[in-house]
């Protein structure tokens, strides 16, 4: 069924990320990208000629014009910023994740969406895969038992290529904010299931490495290595790990396992890839396979936020789970 109405949608950050989104968006067909703006202008000017588009500064993006959405993926220092001046401006926003350094950065973000009444979304991309999606329908329908334990890793055999990541006050953290974010979303969207309540946390641990070394309350540096535990109201322990550089023996090691009374749920990648997914279902020692490649999920976050924001979906409260990963992020952190 074909949108309602088609948004017109100004882009804040084409770098790769944010040029994958773009290019998502466009092949949806489900809105009009009429501004591109980024720091690097050779950047704005090949994304706005990809897709019929202007070129525009960031004050334009974010204020100027006719524009119903914004797309932002600049550094992450920048992102609460720029996303509460778009929706005090009437602009519904897709944010790279983390929506801030902070949960209340973050806070700030979701109170301008709630008081300006418009759709915010921020790509936790993983939610979208197909296999989640399978996942997700397995512990709706109660296949596992009750689920006491998780676990969840995400290492990366590389690392960010840009200075502004390894600055602990422009990033607000190392591989915690970078990709334990997902896993903190993932662990808790998933445990909430189709009712939408997430699980109370009721404690967290964590220690946090730098090239091998224990950091303190307030390092200088970003941390490489993370794990934290989190004691969840429910009784249930959720156990993360991730990490940059690491020696994996591949490109990346990611999967999230839940473990039930009757059973347990597995999501991992496969062969070290970064794109492709496997769900299984586990039994004793019986495994039953729910999803495997392909899919094509990269840019599957975004296109649904325009989608929505075609239909005119208007704040939706669940952003106040933001603010709740954030909260969980800054107790790993010890902030």
């Amino acid at each position: 069924m074909p949108p309602a109405t088609r948004p017109r949608l100004g882009f804040l950050g084409v770098g790769w990320i944010g040029r994958n989104r773009l290019e998502a968006i466009a092949r949806a067909g489900v809105a009009d990208i009429v501004a591109v703006a980024d720091a690097a202008p050779e950047a704005a000017i090949d994304a706005a000629a990809a897709v019929g588009a202007d070129v525009a500064d960031a004050d334009g993006v974010l204020t100027d014009g006719g524009l119903d959405g914004v797309v932002i993926a600049t550094p992450s220092a920048l992102h609460a910023e720029q996303a509460t001046t778009a929706l005090r401006a009437g602009r519904a926003v897709f944010c790279q994740k983390p929506l801030g350094r902070t949960a209340a950065e973050c806070a700030e973000v979701v109170d301008a969406a709630r008081t300006a009444d418009l759709l915010l979304g921020v790509d936790l991309s993983y939610r979208h895969l197909a296999a989640v999606a399978a996942i997700r329908d397995l512990l709706a329908a109660d296949a596992i038992g009750d689920i006491y334990a998780a676990d969840l890793v995400f290492h990366n055999a590389y690392g960010p290529d840009k200075p502004w990541f390894l600055d602990p006050a422009r990033s607000g953290g190392g591989c915690v904010i970078d990709l334990g974010i997902h896993l903190v979303d993932l662990a808790m969207w998933l445990l909430a299931g189709t009712s939408g309540d997430w699980p109370k946390v009721e404690a967290v641990t964590s220690r946090l490495f730098a090239d091998g070394r224990p950091l303190g309350p307030t390092p200088d540096v970003v941390e490489d290595y993370a794990t934290a535990r989190l004691d969840l109201a429910t009784g249930a322990a959720v156990n993360l790990s991730c990490s940059w550089f690491l020696h994996a023996g591949r490109e990346a090691v990611i999967g999230a396992t839940l473990h039930g009374t009757r059973g347990s749920v597995e999501l991992r990648n496969v062969s070290g890839s970064f794109y492709d997914f496997v769900a299984v279902h586990n039994t004793g020692t019986q495994q039953r396979t729910l999803v495997e490649p392909p899919d094509d999920w990269g840019g599957r976050a975004a296109v649904s936020w325009a989608r929505r924001l075609a239909n005119g979906d208007r704040f939706d409260p669940a952003a106040t789970e933001l603010v709740d990963v954030a909260h969980v992020l800054d107790a790993i952190y010890g902030r």
